[in-house]
């Protein structure tokens, strides 16, 4: 089977999510789960200074792209091509080209998959980013993606979250 790899879509300005969501459905409603393996928006923290405040905000890093971890063929083409607010593949013509490992780790995205030791229904603290300090219980593990899913609560109801293996440890 042929490998996945990375590449870049670019949208329409501000429909970044959107469209990571629209391809997000397309996966499921298709199954296409071992074809297109990860859609994803590149975040990166920014400090803005607003009224003397200092304030942490995510930003995305390449307004107008979104990167997609998927095998090639004409039917992920196809659909990731007609997805809504997706202009086209980055490449001439209308070929994708991927990105190279060395693009990828410019990104903070790493090629090599990480061995965990928990599993489902184990207790995890999360030791890095945005829920940084969050104990939950995994739901979910996906080690296409090298992530967990776990609840954590908030606003007083029970959320699922998306961790990376790289952020978390067993209790």
């Amino acid at each position: 089977m042929e490998e996945a790899k990375w590449y870049v879509v670019h949208t329409y300005s501000g429909y970044e999510n959107k469209v990571k969501a629209n391809i997000d459905n397309a996966i499921e409603n298709r199954h296409l789960e071992e074809t297109i393996l990860e859609v994803r928006v590149p975040m990166e923290d920014v400090v803005e200074v607003k009224n003397g405040a200092k304030k942490t905000v995510q930003k995305k890093m390449f307004p107008g792209y979104v990167l997609i971890k998927m095998i090639m063929n004409e039917e992920t083409w196809y659909v990731v091509r007609n997805t809504r607010g997706v202009t086209g593949f980055v490449g001439p013509g209308s070929k994708p080209v991927p990105l190279t490992d060395a693009e990828m780790k410019s990104l903070g995205i790493r090629t090599e998959n990480i061995s965990v030791d928990f599993q489902e229904g184990d207790t995890i603290a999360v030791v890095a980013g945005v829920w940084k300090d969050t104990v939950g219980v995994v739901q979910r593990m996906d080690f296409g993606k090298q992530t967990a899913t776990i609840n954590v609560e908030l606003f007083g109801r029970e959320t699922p979250v998306e961790i990376s293996f790289a952020e978390v440890r067993r209790l």
